[in-house]
C-alpha cells in the first residue's frame, strides 16, 4: 500500500497564524500535525507517501520541514496541485504516483486517537475497494456525512448536508483501491466547484463496489480552527510519554504528565501536567499550568499560562494576570511597557482575537 496525504489549502480558518505558516506544520504538543500523520502511516507498515501540496509558500515550507521523508523514515514524493479543488481531485492528480496499488488518504491538518494501523492491516487483507472512517459528531451539517442502512451498510454520502439525516461524519482518513481512479473521473463537480470525495465513493457504491463503513469511537480532531488546535493539544498531551531532559532546579515543582526538553531550563517555577516545555526554553518565576504547549527557544519570565500553545522564539515577560486558552504564534513578544501614561499599545494582524481584562 501507498500513502497520500492533502496538505495544500491556506487553513483560513487559523488566521492569523496561517499568514505565514502552514497549517499543518502549527504543533501539537509541539509536533507538527503533519508530522504526525506521516508518523501513523509510517507505523501502519506504509513507507512510500504522496504529499499534495499547493504551489503558494506554504507547499514550500511543507518540502522544507519534511524533506525527502528519511527522517521519518519514509519516501516522500510531492504532487502540486494547482488550486484547492477538491478531495477527489488530489486523488485524480495522484493517479501517477499511486499507480494500481492499495491506498490510505489522510488529510493532514487531523489527529485521531490510536493510529491506523488496524484499519491498514484490516483493508489490505480485505477484498474491499473502499474503507472510509465515521464519528458521531454534534453538528454533522459541517462535514461529509454517511447515511447506512440496516445492515450497517453505506446507503448515501452528503456533503455538509442542511438537514443531516445522520450524525456519523467522515473522518479525514480513506482508504481505496484502483476503481477510485474511474469515480473521480466519472463525476462533476459540486455546486462549490469542487470534486466531492463524497459524491466519488459514492460512485462506487452506486456501481456495486463494496465501501466498508468503519466506525470511529475514540476521540478525532480537525485541527481547523484555534479551538480545535487547543483540543488536539489536550488530548495528545495527555496520552504521550512524558520525559524530563533539561534542568529543573531545586526551587521548581515540576508533578503531572509533564516533558521537559534537551537544553530546557525551569527555575524557581512550577509546572502541573500534562504540560510540555520546549527545546531551549527558559522558564523563570513563573507558573506554566495544565494542557499547554510551550515551543522551542522561548522565555516564559515572572508570568503565568495556561490551556494554551505557544510556538518558537516566543517571549513572554512580567505579565501580572494569568494567559489562557491561547494560540500564540512564532517571534511573538508579550511583556509590560515601561511608558506613561499606562495604555494598552497593540500591534495585530488581520483577524486577530484579544482579550483584555
Amino acid at each position: 500500500m501507498k500513502g497520500l496525504i492533502l496538505s495544500g489549502g491556506k487553513g483560513s480558518r487559523l488566521y492569523p497564524i496561517t499568514y505565514t505558516n502552514a497549517k499543518q506544520l502549527v504543533p501539537v504538543a509541539n509536533k507538527p500535525v503533519l508530522f504526525r500523520v506521516i508518523e501513523a502511516i509510517r507505523d501502519a507498515g506504509i513507507h512510500d507517501i504522496g504529499v499534495v501540496v499547493g504551489i503558494d509558500d506554504n507547499a514550500r515550507q511543507i518540502r522544507e520541514a519534511v524533506g525527502d521523508g528519511h527522517q521519518f523514515g519514509v519516501a516522500v514524493t510531492y504532487i502540486p496541485q494547482e488550486a484547492p479543488l477538491g478531495l477527489a481531485h488530489a486523488v485524480k492528480i495522484s493517479q501517477e504516483f499511486l499507480g494500481d496499488d492499495r491506498f490510505v488518504m489522510f488529510l493532514g491538518d487531523n489527529v485521531i486517537q490510536g493510529g491506523i494501523s488496524d484499519l491498514i492491516r484490516r483493508f489490505e487483507t480485505s477484498d474491499w475497494d473502499s474503507q472510509v472512517v465515521l464519528t458521531p459528531v454534534d453538528e454533522p451539517q459541517h462535514y461529509g456525512v454517511a447515511e447506512l442502512d440496516e445492515s450497517g451498510a453505506i446507503q448515501k454520502l452528503v456533503e455538509k448536508p442542511r438537514q443531516p439525516r445522520s450524525n456519523l461524519a467522515l473522518v479525514g482518513i480513506y482508504m481505496f483501491s484502483a476503481p477510485i481512479f474511474q469515480a473521480v473521473n466519472s463525476i462533476s463537480p459540486s455546486w462549490r466547484g469542487e470534486l466531492e470525495i463524497t459524491d466519488a465513493i459514492q460512485w462506487l457504491v452506486d456501481h456495486g463496489y463494496r465501501v466498508q463503513p468503519h466506525i470511529h469511537r475514540g476521540w478525532w480532531i480537525d485541527t481547523g480552527k484555534p479551538i480545535d488546535m487547543l483540543e488536539a493539544n489536550n488530548r495528545v498531551l495527555d496520552e504521550i510519554e512524558h520525559h524530563i531532559s533539561g534542568y529543573v532546579d531545586r526551587d521548581s515543582l515540576v508533578n503531572g504528565k509533564v516533558t521537559v526538553g534537551k537544553g530546557a531550563e525551569i527555575i524557581n517555577s512550577v509546572i502541573r501536567g500534562p504540560a510540555i516545555i520546549g527545546e531551549d526554553t527558559r522558564i523563570v518565576n513563573s507558573y506554566v499550568g495544565p494542557f499547554t504547549s510551550i515551543y522551542h527557544d522561548c522565555v516564559i519570565e515572572d508570568s503565568e499560562i495556561e490551556h494554551s500553545i505557544v510556538l518558537e522564539h516566543c517571549r513572554i515577560v512580567d505579565i501580572p494576570v494569568r494567559i489562557g486558552d491561547s494560540l500564540i504564534g512564532r517571534n511573538v513578544t508579550i511583556t509590560r511597557s515601561p511608558i506613561k501614561p499606562k495604555a494598552h499599545k497593540l500591534v495585530l494582524g488581520d483577524n486577530s482575537q484579544v482579550g483584555i481584562l
